[in-house]
């Protein structure tokens, strides 16, 4: 039996060379959806690479391998615009080979954004569940892209905290420059969407740091984000899906995006309006009713529960709380 060291060796190298690989099966289900990747070799610490999913949890194609030009992340990919687009449009067309999934560990879809911005109280059944009036505008704050981690990562429980809590959100993600975007071209600057853990903290959130939400969100680990990032053609109405949490197999979340009250249009122009939106920027835009300290009496994720969030159309992603 090889050494750890030599098998991550070994693994790295088929990454490398798996489009000279002979047998390598075909995929044919590349030819719908287009899920974008991040994804390394596993057991290895190699630079990222970026990949086609053939479906959530399917095998991987690599781009880097099919186009030795693309970028090697996902930031890069998106500010190369349409050419990159295009190629990995070809590469799915092409039928090309594709990386056995137990090979690959996939990292969030997108690592290092400019920025993560965040909208609290964004679905009607949210708002009903805490007694409060419908916003009239978006309720923004955000997450440091330090607390990004990857689809299947550990959630961290931190020391300062016994108040960790559950929340699945829709995620979109900006592939377009632009300031003061109208609604009418919102979607112009949309790359894709994803799925996203909220993780919170709810007694730095509501009780602490003079009630300002930062400090609450922003733990290390707390924005798991994943598994793909699925290209805004590819989803048949981001606004109609259903969208699922679970925590040790109980569903906890259980509502539609069509719950939502401002949609991605409205959240891009507003947010435009006071920031430059760049390539890359993630939005998570609200969580549906059923998070842990609305509950009677609340409930808190602890060491060793499973969270699962999932929207259909997009995937799951499965964090363990350490």
């Amino acid at each position: 039996m090889p050494c750890p060291l030599s098998r991550a060796l070994l693994v790295g190298f088929r990454l490398s060379w798996a489009w000279k690989i002979t047998g390598c099966r075909r995929i044919s289900q590349l030819r719908g959806a287009m899920r974008l990747v991040q994804f390394q070799a596993k057991g290895s610490n190699t630079e990222p690479r970026i990949g086609l999913e053939e479906r959530d949890g399917g095998d991987v194609v690599d781009l880097n391998a099919f186009d030795s030009s693309l970028p090697r992340t996902m930031r890069a990919f998106l500010e190369a615009g349409e050419a990159a687009l295009a190629v990995a449009r070809r590469a799915q067309q092409s039928g090309c080979p594709s990386l056995p999934r137990s090979d690959v560990a996939l990292l969030a879809p997108i690592t290092g954004p400019d920025k993560v911005i965040c909208v609290g109280m964004n679905y009607v059944d949210h708002c009903l569940e805490q007694n409060v009036k419908i916003p009239k505008e978006p309720i923004i704050f955000n997450k440091f892209p330090s607390s990004i981690v990857g689809p299947y990562d550990a959630i961290v429980h931190p020391t300062e905290t016994n108040e960790v809590d559950w929340e699945v959100e829709l995620a979109f993600v900006i592939g377009k420059k632009g300031k003061h975007i109208q609604e009418s071209d919102a979607m112009a600057h949309v790359a894709g969407f994803m799925v996203a853990h909220d993780v919170s903290s709810r007694d730095w959130q509501m009780n602490r740091n003079g009630k300002q939400w930062l400090l609450g969100k922003t733990f290390d680990t707390f924005c798991p984000l994943g598994p793909a990032l699925v290209t805004k053609d590819s989803v048949s109405d981001p606004h109609n899906l259903g969208i699922r949490c679970r925590v040790n197999g109980e569903l906890v979340q259980n509502s539609s995006t069509n719950q939502m009250i401002f949609k991605t249009e409205a959240l891009v122009a507003w947010v435009s309006r006071f920031a430059t939106l760049y390539p890359g920027d993630v939005f998570l835009t609200g969580t549906p009713p059923g998070v842990g300290v609305f509950r009677k009496p609340p409930t808190f994720l602890k060491k060793g529960d499973e969270v699962q969030c999932e929207i259909d159309e997009l995937g799951t992603i499965c964090n363990k709380v350490v």
